[in-house]
């Protein structure tokens, strides 16, 4: 009669507490069988196998009647055989539940397993219960994700590769796509000249990177450049042809929307606020994000003046890093005045 038996014959033959561990026995072994998961329970003196599941007999390539009353080291090779009664000694003498790893090569395949070993007595003697969880499947799909991530990195620097070797050094910023400070400066003097005369408004953007979190900061300048890298690269999709976006300085960017108002802009870069949020940017298989915090101006509405535009802007700015980062402030619409 082995151990599991033995728990699991009911109050007929034990106490009820008895037939309590019984329940859940049968419990576990029935949720095991569900998971693949592998369950047995050794003679604790000398090894031998008292009970196997399905599992670990399909494992084996043998039927369970044929591994109960053998030991691991008539069952597999001997180094391994021996591998796991080192394993199976330390948990008796550890007393309480121990868990552990092991990988080691089987029938040509690379295997990796999460083992919980119990020492208890049941039936009158010691005996040791173990449970199996096969790792391979969640490795290999970790394996994949970070490939993926690698594939991912690389894709992105033969884009800014590509970027750099036809943009115009003259009028782009290398590191983003986007436009110099000093062409953008031209392109807000012509957009405003241009509303002025059709009388029609237009809105200027600030934007600011919010303090780094600590993964960033330990990956230092390789993290900028790659956030800088996403930037240009939700700035550029998240404007018209019509419109113009240019990196400021290391943390600080702009955007000029032709043609829209204090409300149209808002919601879009409101989007794009959420957009930075939850970008996922890649650098040594690692996932880093950012946060942005966003003023919006526009003319003639809160200011009617070039220099006007820019100050409000600024002070919104202002107030969305006040307000913890993350964030989109407009500025005030004055009335009567610049």
């Amino acid at each position: 009669m082995n151990a599991l038996t033995e728990l699991a014959e009911g109050p007929d033959s034990m106490p009820a507490g008895f037939a309590l561990e019984g329940a859940l026995a049968q419990l576990l072994e029935a949720h095991a069988t569900q998971q693949g998961w592998f369950v047995s329970v050794k003679d604790a003196a000398d090894g031998r196998y008292l009970q196997v599941n399905a599992a670990l007999a399909e494992f084996f390539g043998r039927p369970p009647d044929e591994i109960v009353g053998r030991s691991d080291a008539e069952l597999l090779e001997p180094a391994l055989a021996t591998l796991l009664r080192s394993a199976d000694q330390t948990a008796l003498a550890h007393g309480a539940a121990l868990t552990g790893e092991h990988r080691f090569d089987w029938r040509g395949e690379r295997r990796e397993w999460a083992v919980l070993r119990l020492a208890v007595h049941a039936g009158g003697r010691r005996v040791l219960c173990t449970l199996w969880q096969d790792q391979s499947a969640q490795r290999q799909r970790e394996s994949q994700l970070k490939a993926a991530i690698e594939q991912l990195e690389q894709q992105q620097k033969a884009n800014v590769a590509l970027r750099r070797e036809l943009g115009d050094h003259g009028l782009r910023d290398q590191a983003t796509g986007l436009s110099t400070s000093a062409h953008f400066e031209d392109q807000m003097r012509r957009e405003l000249d241009l509303s002025t005369r059709e009388h029609r408004e237009f809105a200027l953007v600030y934007m600011e990177l919010d303090a780094p979190s600590a993964k960033v900061a330990a990956f230092g300048e390789r993290a900028q450049e790659r956030i800088h890298e996403a930037m240009g690269r939700l700035l550029r999709g998240n404007t018209r042809a019509m419109d113009a976006s240019c990196r400021i300085d290391e943390r600080r960017f702009a955007v000029l929307l032709s043609g829209v108002g204090l409300a149209t802009a808002h919601s879009r870069m409101e989007g794009l606020r959420r957009q930075c949020a939850t970008q996922i940017v890649a650098l040594d298989g690692q996932e880093l994000g950012f946060t942005v915090s966003v003023g919006v101006a526009s003319y003639p509405h809160t200011a009617q003046t070039q220099e006007g535009v820019v100050s409000a802007c600024e002070a919104a700015l202002t107030q969305a890093r006040q307000r913890g980062g993350n964030a989109v402030t407009l500025a005030s619409i004055r009335f009567g005045g610049n």
